[in-house]
């Protein structure tokens, strides 16, 4: 059986999610009109959100080389490549209200990319 977990978002209060499902997932699923064009597979930014608490130090590879390209590394993280869990608390950077574009094809269940993972830039590898 899966957890079901909260997560806060910033203009939108508390979320209910799956832990383990995708954050954008989540995010719609909650009501969110997170924006996503790219169909949650780390080719675009548009999914992106920043973290006030409970940050994953776990990246994939795709979302690290898509927000290194976009020079984001630092201050943004993709909604298609993380995985709910509980203590999370973001805020959503676009959507498609504010942007005025229209999502694209919805993003799969499962992670695409295959994940590859690896430790998010300043994240603490102590144990």
């Amino acid at each position: 059986m899966t957890q079901v977990i909260s997560i806060q978002v910033s203009g939108h209060g508390e979320i209910q999610a799956q832990a383990g499902e995708r954050l954008v997932l989540a995010l719609e699923r909650g009501g969110v009109d997170i924006l996503h064009r790219c169909g949650g597979v780390a080719r675009c930014t548009t999914c992106r959100v920043t973290f006030e608490a409970g940050e994953p130090d776990a990246m994939t590879a795709a979302e690290y080389d898509k927000l290194q390209e976009k020079n984001l590394l630092d201050s943004a993280r993709l909604s298609c490549q993380i995985e709910c869990a509980a203590g999370m608390s973001v805020t959503p950077l676009q959507t498609a209200r504010s942007s005025g574009l229209e999502p694209g094809k919805a993003p799969a269940e499962q992670m695409e990319p295959e994940p590859v993972w690896t430790t998010r830039p300043g994240a603490s590898t102590e144990g």
